[in-house]
């Protein structure tokens, strides 16, 4: 004689699907933590040491497009940072960076870089431009860019 399985009853079932939920529920509850996003975080302090979320700015001439964005300019840091890519179909992108890059503040000096963390040469490039934080701290500052297309690229930023 073969013994068959006893089947499950209907009480049974309704108990598995209630504790199949509840099991989902608590694990979304578990891992699902969220956390507040940067401008939440900025908009609901009112300490001036919250990171800023600098403009990105474009220029496109001599079929060279050139974005920078700020990554840090704030006055506790020691250096000032700029993501910047440049991408071309058209030309080799093989300038030095450390020559034809300088910051200017609204008085007119100039300084120099003190590191690229990027790529020379080719069509698409994109690296970090490091600066020493400028002192005392200008209102605005512009970064220029040289060459890149045979031409003067200008990104102005107020701090």
């Amino acid at each position: 004689m073969v013994k068959r399985p006893r089947p499950v009853s209907n009480g049974m079932n309704k108990a598995i699907a209630i504790l199949s939920v509840a099991a989902l529920i608590g694990a979304f509850l578990v891992f699902y933590n969220p956390k507040p996003t940067p401008s939440a975080i900025k908009d609901n302090s009112s300490s001036s040491d919250t990171i800023q979320k600098w403009e990105t700015k474009t220029d496109e001439q001599a079929s060279v497009t050139v974005v920078v964005t700020p990554i840090d300019l704030s006055s506790q840091s020691t250096k000032w940072k700029f993501n910047v890519a440049m991408d071309t179909h058209s030309i080799e992108l093989n300038e030095d960076m450390m020559e034809s890059a300088v910051l200017m503040d609204e008085q007119g000096r100039e300084y120099k870089p003190v590191n690229w963390d990027g790529p020379t040469g080719g069509h698409h490039l994109e690296g970090v431009l490091t600066f020493k934080r400028v002192m005392p701290s200008p209102q605005s500052i512009e970064l220029k860019i040289t060459g890149v297309g045979d031409v003067t690229r200008s990104f102005t930023w107020q701090l």
